[in-house]
């Protein structure tokens, strides 16, 4: 039995092949760490640091990672390296839970008698126009009344994806001409919600590389102008990631928190990838929640993060 067995059956049976590459990449080299080892000293901790980083854990968090495990040696001078798996699992869970993040339990929002506004952020091919088709749907299938934004209008094919998706979730979209002022389409879809009582409102923007200012300023404008219509909206800057990209996802997200307000994180493509340790990275070093995952290509294959459910997905379940 797993070290966290509330979950239902079969959200944890899709994590858990969603995470195979992931574990199985990691153990595998892990397990040819450990191998012939009988004590936990610096040598092994030196080896399990580059299995790490190696892993898409990342630099910082690695370091963090190694330096618990060091604490719990010099307490108990007799730990095994056939210990090593248990603690380096507890190690990680106990290192998450440092960032108060609050669990979400489904996919809920707060009650008011305003849309709830979501802006989605994200460079081109991370998987940000299907992460909105998926939240629309999920959000759709909780009873909610959603509204979709196509303020990514550089692009022709941004707004035809997002229409696609719009009626795949059985959702409506709001859509100007090509090349129209994204923050006009936004002020419309909110303005639109707004009228007709929508519950939620997803507004995709412009996925040009994170480092064009013009983009940065596109989002500030987009921001200023739904904030006119409901003065604290949007409620959630969500920062789309593609966790098959490893530490470039995380580079992507320094440079996006640098540059506008993110208030939460999906990662997507975790499905078929051996980089899922990338989340570890990431849910430890940013003070943003990751607050979804996306795990297939399918509509409705997203899940509501929870630390303690991947960690458990991530590790054989005899571990």
């Amino acid at each position: 039995m797993g070290l966290f067995s509330f979950f239902s059956k079969d959200k944890k049976e899709e994590l858990n092949k969603v995470l195979e590459k992931s574990k199985e990449n990691f153990f595998q080299k892990l397990a040819r760490t450990v191998v012939g080892r009988s004590k936990v000293d610096d040598e092994l901790l030196d080896d399990l640091e580059e299995v790490l980083i190696a892993s898409d854990v990342g630099v910082e968090t690695t370091l963090k990672i190694i330096e618990r495990i060091e604490g719990r040696v010099q307490k108990d001078k007799y730990l095994g390296a056939n210990q090593l798996n248990k603690i380096l699992k507890e190690e990680i869970v106990a290192l998450l839970l440092d960032n108060k993040q609050e669990e979400l339990e489904d996919f809920q929002l707060p009650e008011s008698d305003m849309p709830y506004v979501m802006m989605v952020v994200g460079v081109n091919g991370v998987g940000k126009t299907t992460t909105i088709g998926k939240l629309a749907k999920k959000f759709k299938d909780k009873g909610y009344s959603v509204m979709l934004g196509a303020a990514d209008t550089f692009r022709a094919a941004a707004v035809d994806q997002l229409e696609i998706w719009a009626e795949r979730a059985g959702v409506p979209i709001i859509t100007q001409k090509m090349g129209s002022d994204p923050g006009s389409v936004a002020y419309d879809t909110v303005a639109s919600a707004i009228a007709k009582k929508a519950d939620v409102v997803i507004i995709d923007t412009a996925g040009r590389l994170h480092n064009k200012a013009p983009l940065m300023k596109e989002l500030s404008k987009i921001k200023n102008v739904v904030g006119k219509l409901i003065p604290d909206a949007p409620h959630e800057i969500l920062l789309v990631l593609d966790g098959s990209t490893g530490q470039n996802a995380i580079e992507q997200c320094r440079q996006f928190m640098a540059a506008t307000d993110v208030t939460a994180l999906a990662i997507t493509k975790l499905d078929g990838t051996a980089k899922g340790g990338v989340v570890i990275g990431i849910s430890d070093q940013f003070q943003v929640p990751v607050k979804y995952i996306g795990v297939g290509e399918k509509i409705d294959q997203i899940q509501v993060f929870n630390r303690y459910e991947f960690i458990d997905s991530l590790f054989p379940e005899d571990w």
